[in-house]
């Protein structure tokens, strides 16, 4: 296909999500969902306009993926008007470490029982589907950062800290297939891909966030000086952030999510907890709204700005990415059989077991406990890194096993999770009204 053509699809699906997004809301069913369907018509299936192999391109497929995630990781903390103190935070904090733990854990075993899986195999393909993803998960995340609804700040918090939760399962995967140095004993997995890594990730996420937000904020409040072009601040500190944790090898993940958490925790500082109803409604006419330098209102202003750009590069890369991973779907046609077990195994077993492990002595409610375990949403996430493990040497027949599982898992998840998210939601604002959050 020439890059001609390329110009009027990707014009073409622009116009309709725009012209069909108001229709969609009220429909049980995502714009993901959409985004799958035209992926299967472009792809070998349909029209035949995408072809690509998941295995020879993982490189650029890796790269595209990468973005994605840490645009809306970054969007993710900025949700997220919680002072770390409270403890609200338990809930995301438990979902990200305790339950993504029994999740890779239980994976892994049917990956070695059943799937006749290498150990180190069964340890990857569980680290890949084990976080839920913040790109997907936007229908069941906060609605803006003043609803303080339990339910969707514990799912909007576990995407956004399982994502690099993950990461060093997938090194301990990746170390097993003798594709990462683990240390004897496996020390250096320890001390670096677990301690280290974490650790310089949240820590180095979070001083970007912190030097920045205040910058920005003494410039607008106390200098009163008009700084503009929010969009280059979200995507500055996004760039800083990640890149300045690759260079002391901690996960980038981690840092994005942290430095729109810091980004957040300036404003809250500056703002309180409960602002007036007239800073609020400033703040969320957003960047349609001029704020004037020094004004009550600068430090909501930033941030939803910031918050409403990151929103927007996030759809875009929503759009992308599951249009690709559609035409990729017919590349691993027929499915394979243990595809009709694992997938029920994974999303009615394994994700229920593990949220009520996680959970175990919460005071969640029973509807709040089984809607976090039924939306464990699959997806952007899971791509990247399947394709990080494949650009890092991944054996050919391991890597077509888990691709093709991946894949599946990642599009039978947009399909159901994007069928059931509105009227579920729509029952649970319905049993919730008028309750405390």
């Amino acid at each position: 296909m020439t890059f001609n053509w390329w110009f009027v699809i990707v014009g073409a699906l622009f116009i309709v999500m725009a012209l069909s997004n108001s229709i969609l809301r009220r429909l049980p069913l995502t714009t993901s969902l959409l985004y799958l369907l035209v992926g299967l018509v472009l792809g070998p299936v349909g029209l035949g306009l995408i072809r690509l192999d998941a295995i020879e391109q993982a490189g650029w497929l890796e790269r595209i993926t990468e973005v994605a995630v840490i645009i809306s990781l970054f969007t993710s903390g900025l949700k997220l008007r919680t002072p770390l103190s409270q403890k609200r935070w338990q809930l995301p904090v438990r979902l990200a470490f305790v339950s993504m733990t029994v999740t890779v854990a239980l994976i892994a075993g049917a990956g070695v029982f059943w799937l006749g899986l290498p150990l180190g195999a069964a340890i990857l393909l569980g680290a890949v589907l084990a976080p839920t993803d913040p790109v997907l998960a936007s229908d069941v995340q906060l609605e803006d950062p003043f609803d303080a609804d339990r339910l969707r700040f514990s799912l909007t918090g576990e995407a956004g800290l399982n994502d690099g939760t993950a990461f060093p399962f997938v090194m301990l995967g990746l170390g097993l297939l003798g594709l990462h140095e683990l240390g004897e004993g496996g020390w250096r997995w320890i001390a670096v891909d677990v301690l280290w890594a974490t650790a310089a990730g949240l820590g180095v996420g979070w001083l970007c966030g912190l030097l920045v937000g205040r910058l920005v904020l003494y410039l607008r409040t106390r200098r009163e000086e008009a700084v503009q072009l929010d969009d280059f601040l979200a995507l500055g500190l996004i760039a800083l952030s990640y890149g300045a944790a690759l260079l002391v090898a901690g996960y980038g993940f981690l840092a994005v999510f942290a430095a729109g958490l810091a980004l957040r925790s300036i404003e809250l500082q500056a703002a309180g907890e409960k602002p007036s109803e007239d800073v609020q409604a400033v703040a969320r006419q957003g960047a349609e709204k001029e704020v004037p330098p020094g004004s009550e209102s600068a430090p909501l202003f930033m941030a939803q700005a910031v918050l409403e750009f990151n929103e927007q590069l996030e759809r875009i890369g929503e759009v992308v990415v599951v249009v690709l991973v559609g035409g990729l779907l017919a590349t691993f046609l027929p499915p394979p059989a243990a595809l009709l077990w694992f997938v029920p195994l994974l999303f009615l077993v394994i994700r229920p077991i593990s949220v009520w492990i996680g959970l175990l002595g919460s005071n969640t409610s029973g509807l709040q406990r089984r809607l976090m375990a039924w939306f464990g949403i699959r997806g952007i996430g899971s791509i990247y890194y399947l394709m990080f493990a494949i650009t890092h040497g991944l054996p050919g027949d391991i890597a077509r096993t888990l691709t093709a599982i991946t894949l599946a898992v990642v599009a039978i998840s947009i399909v159901v999770h994007g069928i059931s998210v509105t009227p579920l939601m729509s029952l649970y604002s319905r049993r919730t009204e008028g309750k405390p959050a």
